[in-house]
């Protein structure tokens, strides 16, 4: 087992990284380290291990069935990162899998961390985000990474193959002269940020968003998508409320249902996270608006559900200052992430008074 770490601002000192720095950190009652986990369990079944916790160029012994690399990418309050990646993480997983034709990356990692630096090597069989796994981080990793559980973790944010492109998302607005805490920043990028600007742009991503492997197959099937409010229900803005955190109580009202049959088709129990995308008129291509996970044996199949609400339904209205439901065709996709849509379906919505337009 390779650790790799550097007195640099982009990776944390030598040991594992269990939470991010700043108020993030804690201090937990234990921590079971991915080290002392993989320990215990090649004392369990009989297996050799060998580790280096300090080379850069470590050598690699040739009888080794597996090597596993552990990389971070370390983040504070108080201070942004450098990077999207780092070069010395990236020669080091390389070199390794010079040596190992069966290299597998682990990241524990605050946000984003770019893998193109070694994704296309082709002795890297596996690259698993542990993100900031807690106190439970060894003993978490063992059970997935010798099949005692099954992955189920969803990729909450794209992760690009170049950091350019993310665009200006990564250039933001700083203070100046003008002022060190009030500077005008015009968000020019919009709504478009994260799934939504890749889309836009026309770039295909890494790992895209909600992507995420697992031990299991799984099929869609029977999607289903209607509006269960009443005509009189769907006009353009919600009826006056007083209003609730959150803001007007008849923005949460269900207008409409989409339901859909997941079925596990692989050889083990796993976990899979169905997730449901709305094209709204004049939005976004895709925005997620729910997702279920379902744990299935082998041969086994749930229906998922999503009930959908007006703000769900709706665009911000910069002139009204409201929420506003529009009349027309919502593209409705549900699948394994924004890039693997399996099953499509338009949902219908007419509008009623109030300035709504019928469709």
């Amino acid at each position: 087992m390779i650790l790799g770490t550097a007195q640099s601002p982009a990776i944390a000192i030598n040991g594992t990284m269990w939470v991010g720095g700043g108020s993030g950190a804690n201090t937990p009652p234990f921590l079971s380290d991915p080290f002392s986990a993989l320990s215990a369990q090649a004392q369990l079944d009989n297996t050799w291990l060998a580790w280096d916790f300090d080379s850069a160029l470590p050598t690699v012994d040739p009888a080794s069935n597996a090597c596993l690399v552990f990389i971070n990418a370390f983040a504070s309050e108080g201070s942004d990162r450098l990077g999207l990646s780092d070069d010395y993480s990236d020669a080091l997983v390389n070199h390794v899998a010079s040596q190992c034709n069966n290299t597998m990356v682990v990241i524990h990692n605050a946000g984003v961390r770019l893998v193109d630096g070694f994704y296309n090597n082709v002795n890297v069989t596996a690259i698993i985000y542990a993100h900031l796994p807690g106190q439970q981080s060894g003993n978490a990793l063992v059970e997935l990474m010798y099949g005692r559980a099954s992955f189920s973790g969803r990729m909450p944010y794209t992760v690009a193959k170049n950091a350019s492109d993310y665009s200006n998302t990564l250039n933001p607005t700083r203070a100046d002269a003008t002022s060190n805490y009030f500077t005008q920043s015009n968000f020019t990028e919009g709504v478009y940020i994260d799934y939504r600007g890749f889309q836009k742009a026309g770039i295909t991503p890494r790992f895209a968003f909600g992507f995420g492997l697992t031990y299991s197959n799984f099929t869609y099937s029977s999607l289903s998508a209607s509006i269960t409010a009443g005509a009189a229900d769907l006009t353009a803005m919600p009826a006056p409320a007083k209003i609730i955190s959150g803001g007007n109580p008849n923005l949460f009202e269900t207008l409409a249902v989409v339901s859909a049959t997941v079925t596990n088709t692989g050889p083990v129990a796993a976990q899979e996270v169905a997730q449901l995308y709305l094209g709204i008129p004049n939005a976004p291509a895709m925005q997620l608006r729910g997702f279920v996970k379902e744990s299935l044996s082998p041969g086994q199949g749930a229906i998922v559900s999503f009930a959908l609400n007006r703000r769900d339904l709706s665009v911000w209205d910069t002139v009204r200052q409201q929420w506003v439901l529009q009349g027309g065709s919502y593209g409705v996709f549900v699948g394994k992430s924004v890039e693997d849509v399996q099953l499509r379906e338009t949902l219908h919505v007419a509008v009623t008074g109030a300035n709504g337009t019928t469709a």
